[in-house]
């Protein structure tokens, strides 16, 4: 019976990857207008909103990412120079454990790390000057999403444990192609093949694919 059970979720985390891998490639016919795109998802969990995303580092994407060092070891520099991470600030981490604490357990233990991979390093440096570098979940959706003008983008929803992960591709209103495709393709399945997050604290304590931690990769960023 167990091992029937693990074969049942090994078939089932193949077909997800197969589905996802293909994703990036049908990208292209997901993009929208940033009006019409699909922002992250809050439910019925309002105080939510108020819970904040700071900027990550280009390490910390890594290490989000959980990027073998294989990969890492084959470039002269970091991976990913024109994609923007916000992720749960430490506020966002215990007020979760809090929240979850009050309503007895009613209260979500989920939060949201938030991607944008842009079609150029150009275009990213260009919006990280207009974008805080920390805002409320709530301000997600209005101020870095929909205010972003001129502007498509192609959505990517991902669910790991206690982490939601979003995944937007942009690019300029009417552009024909994504140049970061690879790059996409590649973030796109490192999600995928990410380990459930089982707690927040992890996220800053526990070792293991279950925090968000980079082994002896320092080496990279010199």
């Amino acid at each position: 019976m167990a091992e029937e059970k693990k074969k049942h979720k090994h078939i089932k985390h193949k077909e997800k990857k197969d589905k996802v891998g293909g994703a990036a490639a049908a990208a292209e016919a997901s993009f929208k207008p940033c009006g019409d795109v699909k922002g992250i998802r809050f439910g019925g969990q309002f105080i939510v909103k108020s819970f904040t995303v700071r900027r990550a580092s280009p390490l910390e994407l890594l290490r989000l990412l959980d990027i073998p060092p294989s990969f890492l070891s084959e470039l002269q520099s970091l991976p990913f120079p024109s994609t923007t991470a916000y992720m749960p600030t430490s506020f966002t981490i215990l007020a979760h454990q809090a929240w979850h604490t009050l309503t007895l357990g009613l209260g979500t233990k989920k939060s949201k790390v938030v991607l944008f991979v842009f079609e150029s390093e150009a275009m990213k440096a260009a919006v990280d000057q207009l974008w805080p570098a920390m805002i409320p979940l709530g301000d997600v959706n209005k101020k870095l999403i929909r205010g972003l003008t001129g502007s498509e983008m192609a959505r990517f929803k991902f669910r790991k444990g206690c982490l939601t992960i979003y995944v937007y591709a942009v690019r300029r209103l009417g552009a024909a192609g994504f140049v970061r495709a690879d790059d996409l393709r590649r973030i796109l399945q490192a999600v995928v093949e990410l380990k459930d997050f089982l707690d927040h604290t992890a996220m800053l304590a526990m070792p293991s694919q279950r925090s968000i931690t980079l082994q002896s990769r320092g080496t990279v960023a010199q």
